[in-house]
């Protein structure tokens, strides 16, 4: 199974509304910085979509939380 730009997109949007940035350094919440990651990383290598198995616990985590809901 993959999961697209825009789901990681939207997922990262979803819990930014849950938790919004706080703090002097408008630090994401755990969730959405686990995302953020791979979203990157899908930005610099110009991927469209990547396998759920390259995701991390916590940005699993979250990615299955934001697809529950």
């Amino acid at each position: 199974m993959f999961v697209s730009i825009q789901e990681l997109e939207a997922a990262i949007n979803y819990w930014r509304n849950q938790s919004p940035a706080s703090g002097d350094a408008l630090q994401l919440c755990a969730e959405a910085s686990a995302l953020a990651k791979p979203y990157a990383m899908m930005i610099v290598q110009g991927s469209a979509r990547i396998p759920l198995d390259v995701l991390d616990e916590a940005a699993l985590s979250a990615l299955k939380v934001f697809l529950a809901r």
